[in-house]
């Protein structure tokens, strides 16, 4: 198909609370139904959640008990890629006969990742990407991701990338992402400062694809642990997240701006062959690139 409808779901997690928070991904899913969306992007971080305003306990040179059991809540709240609770939202996307991109706090052995799956309408993993580079304090929590899960999704819609927040700072990455035929790049995050736009549009610009991003909507009320203290303060009313999801097309124009402050699905129609028409002057895996001077090399391998 060339015309169909993609979604943003601006939804904050039930932090420390995964099985709250596979309710609420039902329960969004079903409002997603409604508008007839054939792509749902969900934020970074969405089960597990994204841990805004702690430190667990860290300081240079030290480690406090308090923050490793800080952790050990945080590490019983996310998932494996083989667990039940995987299982369980694959069958409620089949339900949904939705695309999904969802972000997830995977586990694996000991070691924590920020992760995002993309999931076909009948309910099949179509790509798993681990993020490559955490950034700043989310290094004390979250492993780093190799160059095996940096495959495209092709989808039933079309062909789907997925770069979870920074990730889509760096250059030679969305490259890779260029190189395989990005049609609709979904961004999970929880950037939401007013430059993240023009950084979505950049890459919708550059890429000459359509941009889907979501960012969670999150407030200290939505956490799930009476320990939770954080910087920003412990009123149940305080955004610890704020939102700022959008809709871009390939020549970056903004087809659905960004709202903060709330909770919000945000849908656009789109078509696929706006591409064509936009890399009529601009094409950088094709007529715009210069292989003669530049060179990519990106390994794929399974780093153990």
């Amino acid at each position: 198909m060339s015309k169909f409808i993609v979604a943003t779901v601006q939804v904050g997690s039930k932090l420390f609370d995964t099985k709250a928070t596979i309710s609420l991904l039902a329960a969004k899913l079903k409002e997603v139904g409604k508008i007839g969306a054939d792509l749902a992007v969900f934020p970074e971080a969405f089960i597990g959640g994204y841990p805004k305003g702690i430190d667990f306990g860290v300081r240079v040179g030290m480690r406090l008990p308090d923050g490793r059991e800080q952790f050990r809540q945080y590490f019983d709240g996310a998932i494996g890629r083989h667990s039940p609770e995987m299982a369980e939202i694959q069958s409620l996307v089949k339900e949904a006969q939705v695309n999904v991109v969802l972000g997830i706090i995977e586990k694996e052995g000991g070691t924590l990742y920020c992760s995002s799956a993309t999931i076909g309408r009948d309910g099949d993993i179509l790509a798993w990407h681990r993020k490559l580079m955490p950034t700043a304090m989310e290094k004390v929590i979250w492993g780093q991701g190799d160059g095996s899960t940096m495959a495209v999704a092709k989808s039933d819609i079309g062909v789907l990338s997925m770069a979870i927040c920074w990730e889509n700072y760096m250059p030679l990455f969305r490259s890779h992402l260029y190189d395989q035929g990005t049609q609709v790049h979904c961004v999970p995050t929880v950037d939401d400062r007013d430059v993240w736009l023009p950084t979505m549009q950049m890459i919708a610009l550059e890429g000459r694809c359509f941009v889907v991003s979501a960012c969670q909507y999150m407030t200290v009320g939505d956490v799930r642990a009476d320990w939770f203290d954080p910087i920003q303060g412990a009123d149940p009313e305080t955004v610890l997240i704020r939102g700022g999801s959008c809709i871009v097309s390939p020549m970056g124009e903004v087809l659905v701006a960004p709202i903060f402050d709330s909770e919000v699905i945000l849908s656009a129609e789109i078509d696929l062959d706006d591409i064509k028409r936009a890399k009529f002057d601009l094409d950088v895996s094709g007529h715009y690139s210069r292989p003669d001077v530049f060179k990519l090399s990106v390994d794929t391998k399974s780093q153990r």
